[in-house]
């Protein structure tokens, strides 16, 4: 475990690295790791594509610091994560069939599905669209986090908008300097794509982003 102190304009921040492969049990990690969440941190979490910033959707200072920290325009939604299709019933509305479908095929994986929100996702979440990003990973202590807080919890990206993702823990640092208050380090993630988005919310459905999962293999859903 290490503390690093970073400073810029924005901030003073004692950022927490805590490597999953270190001293600590993984319990132990994970309890350290709710706690920060749910009183509202922003910390960065390993993903099977690249690392991501994490924080309670419905906490808006929490949601409101991650648009400072990345510098992200207000009109641009956020991802969430999920852990389960329960938690994706709670939080997106007329679900069409065909997300079943996706689910059981990519999921747990890269595959991030548009839907409409619930009243109970944030504007600020959303961006203003009324729609959301999920995404059930494939990364065993982020999911297992998720279930512990019996949350989602925002997975965008861990990098400045503009500049790449970050696949190793120190690049999270150099980019975000300082600005997060815990960063579970995993080594790195290998990632070579990030995850590939489509939008379920009209009757056509859409390939926004080519990513991890290509085209082909979405073929005869998008058809």
């Amino acid at each position: 475990m290490t503390d690093i102190f970073l400073y810029d304009s924005f901030s003073f921040v004692l950022t927490r690295t805590i490597r999953l492969k270190g001293g600590l049990e993984e319990q132990k990690v994970l309890e350290i790791t709710a706690t920060e969440i749910l009183k509202g941190s922003v910390i960065s979490l390993p993903t099977e594509t690249f690392y991501a910033l994490a924080a309670d959707p419905f906490d808006l200072d929490a949601v409101n610091r991650i648009f400072q920290i990345k510098r992200r325009p207000d009109w641009k939604p956020l991802l969430l994560l999920v852990e389960s299709i329960d938690q994706v019933r709670m939080i997106t509305k007329n679900i069409p069939s065909v997300f079943f479908d996706l689910a059981e095929a990519f999921w747990p994986g890269p595959l991030t599905m548009i839907l409409p929100a619930t009243k109970k996702v944030p504007s600020r979440v959303t961006g203003g669209t009324g729609n959301v990003g999920i995404r059930l990973l494939d990364q065993t202590f982020t999911r297992q986090l998720i279930r512990k807080i019996q949350l989602p919890i925002i997975g965008t990206s861990a990098n400045l908008s503009g500049y790449p993702p970050c696949s190793k823990a120190d690049d999270v640092l150099a980019q975000l300097n300082g600005k997060i208050e815990l960063l579970i380090d995993n080594g790195n993630t290998k990632a070579s794509a990030p995850s590939t988005v489509i939008d379920l919310t009209s009757p056509s459905i859409r390939l926004l982003r080519e990513g991890a999962i290509s085209k082909e293999y979405l073929k005869k859903y998008l058809s």
